[in-house]
């Protein structure tokens, strides 16, 4: 008497099906990982805004509290946030009433501008 053997079944996957997964798998990643790294960005460049906010109006309230019509040209100081060192640009410029000038505050890491913030202020 003959034994009868069971079918042969296949287990496991192709080769090619094991390739398409890894092609799936690699693509997920990589889209993650971009999105992981302008979170990053993101957070980074939101940090710089808000310390050179900070600067920018310390500088602009020093003008505003002064008393006096601040003097049309250029300045440049140093302002340490958070344990960096940035620098705050400030420019005076007339306007057409003599009563009044427009004062910018730029602030730069480096050679990058990161913020300008302008105003006007009165004579008192």
């Amino acid at each position: 008497m003959r034994t009868r053997r069971p079918p042969v079944s296949h287990q496991g996957f192709t080769l090619v099906e094991v390739l398409v997964a890894l092609a799936i798998v690699a693509i997920a990643l990589m889209a993650g990982l971009q999105a992981t790294t302008a979170l990053t960005r993101n957070a980074l460049r939101q940090s710089d805004i808000v310390l050179a906010q900070l600067c920018a109006e310390n500088e602009l309230v020093k003008a505003r509290l002064s008393r006096q019509m601040p003097s049309v040209g250029d300045s440049s100081l140093t302002c340490e946030q958070a344990g960096r060192q940035l620098q705050v640009v400030t420019i005076v410029r007339p306007t057409p009433n003599p009563s009044f000038r427009r004062i910018d505050a730029q602030v730069l890491d480096g050679d990058n501008s990161i913020l300008r913030l302008s105003t006007i202020i009165g004579r008192y």
